[in-house]
């Protein structure tokens, strides 16, 4: 599957019309677990537009986060009603209550952490080094130096990378010796396959579908930069709710199901904090 702008995306299935569940004109006026119990259905906000998170395919959303919600309604027992809408409505929309909760992959950041609840982390995001399989000059992240590197234009793994070229340099050893910036993450890749660069900076999950498509052509030989955590993200008065996810997250991580979920769609698992992740100051 081509991979697609996460806004392309989004607008994509607003035009297929994707909802998973009952219909998309259910009022979410839940602030309990026993409110979405007695009404059948648990309604969520999710923009499907981030594969492997959450994205759609023959018509259906499907993905990592998808799969947590299945987890999730079962428990409940209830069915789902999935309203597919653009990045830009969804905090808005938990604010005012449009759905119980917002299931799409929304990055910690401490400005949206004082005016929304966020859940612990279920993902994260990653700036990769990544290598033809078949370089063997290459096998740990100092050996990039001298090296041709490349990565997306104004993307994170862009600041990421020139921070640690500045590191290197700063440690008495040769930087890369270009770097070369693309309009997109495929053409990073395609750059790669082709030999233009030696050493490709991907995030994880751009990667993750790579690896899944072309198992025997790349290999991570490090990575770059801080993570960005990822989490879900509820109404701040609606403290049970956030429990629950919270405390389901915690029993997937114990019963092993997050971690085959990780396998499945990203082919590694994570390591993702239960305490510690949020901002001075969130809600």
């Amino acid at each position: 599957m081509k991979m697609l702008a996460r806004k392309s995306l989004a607008r994509l299935a607003l035009a297929i019309g994707v909802v998973s569940g009952a219909c998309i004109g259910a009022a979410a006026t839940a602030a309990t677990i026993s409110d979405i119990q007695d009404r059948g259905s648990l309604i969520v906000g999710t923009e499907a537009a981030y594969e492997p998170y959450e994205f759609i395919q023959d018509g259906k959303i499907v993905g990592y986060g998808e799969d947590i919600l299945q987890y999730m309604t079962k428990k409940l027992g209830v069915s789902l009603n999935q309203m597919n809408l653009p990045f830009q409505g969804l905090l808005p929309g938990v604010l005012a209550r449009k759905f119980d909760f917002v299931a799409t992959s929304v990055g910690i950041t401490e400005a949206r952490a004082k005016k929304v609840a966020f859940t612990v982390p279920i993902g994260e995001v990653r700036s990769l080094l990544v290598v033809r399989k078949d370089n063997a000059t290459i096998q740990h992240p100092a050996d990039i130096a001298g090296k041709i590197v490349g990565t997306q234009m104004g993307s994170l793994a862009q600041p990421a990378i020139q921070d640690f070229n500045k590191d290197l340099m700063a440690k008495g050893n040769a930087g890369y010796s270009d770097l070369k910036l693309y309009q997109t993450y495929p053409d990073v890749s395609v750059a790669l396959a082709n030999g233009t660069i030696d050493v490709g900076v991907l995030p994880s999950n751009v990667l993750a579908i790579e690896m899944r498509q072309k198992p025997d052509a790349y290999r991570i030989v490090g990575d770059v930069g801080e993570r960005k955590l990822l989490a879900w993200v509820t109404h701040p008065q609606d403290k049970e709710i956030r429990a629950f996810i919270n405390d389901t997250i915690a029993e997937m991580k114990a019963n092993g199901k997050l971690a085959e979920l990780q396998k499945k769609w990203f082919g590694e698992t994570m390591d993702l904090p239960a305490t510690g992740y949020l901002p001075e100051g969130a809600l």
